[in-house]
C-alpha cells in the first residue's frame, strides 16, 4: 500500500477542513464547545506540518502555519489567550514553532512572542529538586508530559538566544525523571511523581503514580530526542547521558510490543488484562522516535526495520477511510491525574480505560505525521 500517498491526502482533508477556530483535530475543544486557544494540541500538529515542509518544501504547509499561528500572535508578541500567570507547561509545547517561523520568516513578532513564552520559566514554580511543576494548579507534580511540553522549547531557546544560560537545568530536569520516576526493573517510567506525596492518586511512600500510560512514554521519548540535538558544544558528556536515557527508554518499550499490531497497548505492561487496548498516539510517537533516532544517529542502523514496522502497523491498523474522509482511530482523547476532575482520575488501571477513545485528534495525527516525516 502507498502510504505516502494516503498520509499526504489524509493532510490535505484535516487542512482544508480547519481553521485557527475549529481545527478538526482538536476534538476536545470540538466536543467540549470550548472557544479558540493557545493550546498544546495545535502546537504539536504544527510542528508536524513544519517538519512536513521541512522535507518537501512545499510552501502550502509553511503558509498554513504561518497564518494560523498569526492568528494567535499579535505584531507586539502578544499571544490570544494566553497568560504567563497560569504557569501551564502545556502552553509552551508550540515554543518550537513560534522559533521555526522566527528563523524562516524573519518575522519579529514569532521571536517576541517566544519572549514571552521563556518568560514563563524565570518564576515556573518548582519541586525541591528543581523540576518544573506540570502546572500551578497541580502543586509539586512533575509529569512525563510537561517535559516533551517545555524542555525542547527551553533548550533550544536558551542555547540559541540565551547564551545556553539554562542548558544544564534543562537537562538536570530530566536526570530528576529517571532519579524519581522510572521503574528500574522494567525501565518504563510512571506518568507521575507527586514530591509532596499529598496527592490521592500517588503512592504515599514514592509519590509514584501507578500505571506505565503508553502516551505519557510517548511524550518523555520525543522530549529526549528532540532535545539532543540543541545540547550545546560544552555539554558533550550530558548530551551522551541523555542518549543513554534515550536508548534505555526505546529497548524498553521494545520488550512490550505487541507482535501481531508492533504496536503498545494503553497502558503498557498488562497486554492481557481485560479492557486493555492497541494505542496510536503513544505508538506512533515511539515510531517517530525510534525513526529520528535512527536518522540521527542515536540507534543503530538496525533500528530503522523496527521503526518502519511500527509505522506500517499504525498504518494497517488505523488509517482507514469513512464516508469518502480518510482516518485515523483508536487514539485517547486525554488522560490526566487529580485536578478539574478530581478523584475520577485517579491513574487506576481503570481509569486509563475510561477515556474516550476518537477518530482524528491532533495527539494522534501528529506523531504519525512526524514518524512518515522522518521516513522521507
Amino acid at each position: 500500500m502507498n502510504y505516502s500517498e494516503i498520509l499526504i491526502n489524509y493532510v490535505e482533508q484535516i487542512l482544508e477542513r480547519s481553521t485557527p477556530e475549529t481545527p478538526i483535530w482538536n476534538r476536545e475543544q470540538d466536543m467540549h464547545k470550548k472557544s479558540a486557544s493557545w493550546n498544546y494540541v495545535n502546537g504539536i500538529v504544527m510542528k508536524a506540518l513544519l517538519k512536513l515542509y521541512e522535507k518537501t518544501n512545499d510552501e502550502k504547509y509553511l503558509n498554513y502555519v504561518d497564518d494560523f499561528i498569526s492568528y494567535f500572535v499579535q505584531e507586539d508578541g502578544s499571544i490570544l489567550t494566553y497568560s504567563v500567570e497560569e504557569y501551564n507547561l502545556d502552553h509552551l509545547c508550540g515554543g518550537p514553532v513560534l522559533l521555526t517561523l522566527y528563523e524562516i520568516t524573519k518575522k519579529e513578532k514569532f521571536k517576541k512572542a517566544a519572549d514571552l513564552l521563556r518568560s514563563q520559566l524565570t518564576n515556573h514554580m518548582r519541586t525541591e529538586k528543581g523540576s518544573f511543576w506540570h502546572k500551578q494548579i497541580y502543586q509539586n507534580q512533575v509529569w512525563l508530559d510537561g517535559l516533551y511540553m517545555a524542555q525542547p522549547f527551553y533548550m533550544r531557546y536558551e542555547v540559541n538566544y540565551n547564551g545556553a544560560a539554562g542548558s544544564y537545568d534543562s537537562f538536570k530536569q530530566f536526570e530528576n525523571v529517571v532519579r524519581f520516576i522510572k521503574d528500574e526493573e522494567t525501565g518504563l517510567y510512571y506518568h507521575a511523581y507527586d514530591q509532596a506525596r499529598e496527592m490521592f492518586w500517588c503512592d504515599k511512600e514514592t509519590g509514584l503514580s501507578q500505571c506505565f500510560w503508553l502516551r505519557a512514554l510517548g511524550w518523555f521519548s520525543m522530549a529526549c530526542v528532540d532535545i539532543i540535538e540543541f545540547f550545546p558544544a560544552h555539554m558533550g558528556e550530558e548530551k551522551e547521558k541523555l542518549i543513554a536515557i534515550y536508548k534505555d527508554l526505546i529497548d524498553s518499550l521494545l520488550k512490550y510490543q505487541d507482535k501481531e499490531s508492533k504496536m503498545w497497548y494503553q497502558v503498557v505492561n498488562q497486554q492481557e488484562r481485560e479492557g486493555n487496548y492497541i494505542e496510536t498516539s503513544g505508538s506512533a510517537a515511539i515510531a517517530y522516535c525510534i525513526l529520528k533516532g535512527v536518522n540521527m544517529g542515536y540507534l543503530d542502523e538496525s533500528y530503522r526495520s523496527i521503526g518502519i514496522e511500527v509505522f506500517e502497523g499504525i498504518c494497517n491498523r488505523a488509517l482507514s477511510e469513512k464516508d469518502g474522509k480518510l482516518q485515523v482511530s483508536g487514539i485517547c482523547l486525554v488522560a490526566g491525574l487529580g485536578g478539574a476532575e478530581g478523584m475520577r482520575r485517579n491513574g487506576t488501571f481503570e481509569y486509563y480505560m475510561s477515556e474516550p477513545i476518537v477518530e482524528n485528534d491532533g495527539k494522534g495525527i501528529a506523531p504519525l505525521l512526524l514518524a512518515f516525516a522522518e521516513l522521507m
